[in-house]
């Protein structure tokens, strides 16, 4: 008898209890009643035997018919998600009630589902419909802004790629949780890429004249060159943030190993192994009410989706690095 079994029987033993306690009762007032009446023993045990005979039958038959439709039940319940269209035919009025309370709650349940779908697609268009028709006064914005060369209007220019940022953000958050359809793996170079991502924060390291320290890595990888590219833009955004002097390195830390330092603040030891949670910010977040606790995040799912590796060092006062493995997974080149 396996655990499912003996688990089965000590139910059945507790919902049939009440009736074999009733029939020990039976058995004892009987054998006390045929006592004071000096009735002959062994007559009285065989009637008993022959009276208890068929229910004993009864109760074996009901355990075993009991435990074969438990295991039906059990089956369908590992194997269907969902209510299956067909359940065993009901033996008693309780489970037919039962079956038809079942059906009711699975489609009051499938409706609601239904309608949450839609309400979710819906949600989704709109965001997906606002997201890409902001981009088109943030272009115009920064086109006027390029023409008219006056030190508020580059202020103002920064902030705009702060929000044309945030505008991308929320596309790539969309288009993970669609699961990343439009992802391209094929060997790129790495140089193209991390340029890419430098010159869309070039005003601001000019602006607060922060130094940017990079030489030419030449070097490639297997990898999606817009996806990568988007998690560089978010590490420079999350070092541009939080440094106030010195500067950002890009370096290659090992033979595919890419790697983004700052000397900012840093992470406080405890914040560190939460940084890639949705939300989290930390000591840092809680000074700084504008974080949002996504760009890691976002990080960590893109890199999660390319089967790349990311992990992060970091110390107050000392800076950050963030470090990316780009060959820890193999990737098929479509």
């Amino acid at each position: 008898m396996d655990c499912m079994d003996r688990k089965f029987f000590s139910l059945f033993i507790r919902q049939h209890l009440g009736v074999l306690l009733y029939a020990l009762f039976c058995v004892a007032v009987s054998l006390a009643v045929f006592w004071l009446f000096r009735m002959n023993m062994a007559a009285v045990c065989y009637a008993l035997i022959l009276c208890l005979a068929p229910g004993a039958v009864w109760l074996v038959l009901r355990y075993f018919r009991t435990r074969q439709r438990h295991r039906e039940l059990a089956r369908l319940l590992t194997s269907a998600a969902q209510v299956p269209p067909e359940l065993p035919a009901p033996r008693t009025v309780i489970e037919q009630d039962y079956q038809q309370l079942i059906r009711r709650q699975d489609a009051a349940w499938r409706a609601q589902e239904t309608a949450w779908t839609a309400h979710l697609r819906d949600q989704a268009e709109y965001y997906a419909l606002w997201a890409h028709q902001i981009k088109t006064p943030i272009a115009a914005m920064n086109l006027i802004l390029q023409n008219a060369d006056a030190p508020e209007n580059r202020r103002l220019a920064l902030h705009l790629n702060r929000i044309s940022q945030y505008v991308d953000m929320a596309l790539a958050l969309q288009r993970l949780d669609g699961g990343g359809s439009d992802l391209v793996i094929r060997p790129c170079d790495l140089d193209p890429v991390v340029q890419g991502a430098v010159r869309r924060f070039a005003g601001e390291f000019i602006d607060r004249k922060l130094k940017l320290h990079y030489a030419p890595l030449n070097a490639s990888a297997l990898t999606d060159e817009k996806w990568l590219g988007f998690v560089l833009e978010q590490l420079f955004s999350n070092a541009l943030k939080y440094t106030k002097t010195g500067g950002i390195t890009v370096e290659m830390a090992g033979p595919d190993v890419l790697c983004v330092r700052d000397t900012g603040i840093g992470i406080a030891p405890e914040d560190a192994p939460r940084v890639f949670e949705k939300g989290y910010t930390g000591c840092n977040g809680r000074r700084d009410s504008s974080a949002s606790g996504i760009g890691l995040y976002l990080c960590k799912r893109v890199c999660d989706m390319l089967g790349h590796g990311i992990r992060l060092e970091s110390a107050p006062g000392q800076g950050t690095a963030v470090y990316i493995d780009l060959s820890r997974k193999k990737l098929e080149i479509e």
